[in-house]
């Protein structure tokens, strides 16, 4: 075959690659000859299929257990293209607000996503096998999600983090190191009778506290709160960003917590011996929303509003 018969299409495309691996310094005949001798890719081996179900280990024989490993193993992966989200806005030096928009965007989709397929463990699970396996699972709980704690640090300043009940006790010039100390979620994983962190907690603040500090230290002028301030406050059409900032503070941190308050109620509530699946936790005041009144724009949001943080939520699928 001439390169007459060679559609101009392909020819142009060689030459782009030629100047490309001449631009490298790289022999381009050398990397056609490893294409020709290359393997077609097969989606199984692109998406590393075998090793991905190969990472479920149940400790009991309850069949129920991989329903519960399977389900969180997708939700990680889920906060993991949050994150990956959230990096881009981060890293841009001159985000632009339909970029930044489109993002916002993206996280909320995936969180409506992890919202309602919470089903799957409210509704998924027989009681008597959860309350079972989850025993031997001690004291290993789904508060230890760190990219969820990235979330949150990588979302706002970290003084909207920090126990309501204790927020106007901090200066504004308080340090991350300070204010992590009286974060929200150190509340979260106490004994019910005696107050004391639970091993729970201890781990999980053994284990990540340095980077999470380190986090909160790096993202101080590049969280999302505060890419908001700086960039978009001021600026014209901002209208769908706001809109779309508000739909991301209620899904994150009224529909995220509550759709596990309403699992935790279905699972845990009947009987006070059940509490103890929970290592003895008091999620009963660590996860309505109305208690921790964790807010990551509060500015976009009423006095009225703030003062009945989740209160809808509850009326329309707690209580009812």
């Amino acid at each position: 075959m001439n390169n007459k018969e060679i559609d101009q299409g392909i020819l142009d495309r060689i030459k782009k690659l030629e100047a490309k691996y001449e631009a490298m310094g790289q022999d381009m005949a050398s990397y056609l000859d490893g294409l020709l001798h290359a393997d077609y890719l097969k989606y199984w081996e692109y998406i590393n299929l075998e090793s991905l179900l190969a990472l479920q280990h149940p400790k009991t024989h309850f069949p129920d257990e991989m329903i519960f490993i399977v389900y969180h193993q997708s939700t990680e992966l889920y906060f993991k293209l949050i994150l990956w989200e959230m990096k881009q806005m981060q890293s841009a030096e001159h985000p632009n607000l339909e970029f930044f928009t489109a993002r916002v965007k993206r996280i909320n989709n995936y969180f409506e996503h992890l919202c309602h397929s919470f089903s799957i463990m409210i509704q998924g699970m027989e009681k008597e096998q959860f309350l079972q396996f989850r025993m031997s699972l001690l004291p290993a709980s789904g508060f230890q999600s760190a990219q969820y704690r990235m979330i949150e640090i990588g979302s706002t300043d970290m003084i909207n983090l920090v126990n309501h009940e204790k927020r106007d006790d901090f200066d504004p010039y308080a340090s991350i190191e300070e204010l992590y100390d009286a974060i929200y979620w150190m509340t979260g994983a106490t004994e019910l009778k005696t107050g004391k962190k639970t091993l729970t907690l201890d781990q999980f603040d053994a284990k990540y506290s340095k980077e999470f500090i380190h986090l909160a230290n790096e993202v101080k002028s590049t969280n999302l709160n505060q890419l908001y301030i700086r960039f978009y406050k001021e600026l014209e059409g901002t209208e769908e960003l706001i809109t779309e900032l508000k739909r991301y503070d209620l899904l994150a941190n009224v529909d995220w917590p509550l759709v596990h308050y309403k699992s935790a109620v279905r699972y845990l509530q009947r009987s006070p011996e059940d509490i103890k699946a929970t290592g003895g936790t008091n999620w009963q005041k660590y996860l309505p929303p109305r208690f921790q009144k964790v807010m990551f724009f509060p500015e976009l949001w009423t006095e009225e509003e703030q003062n009945e943080w989740g209160k809808h939520w509850v009326d329309q699928n707690v209580l009812n």
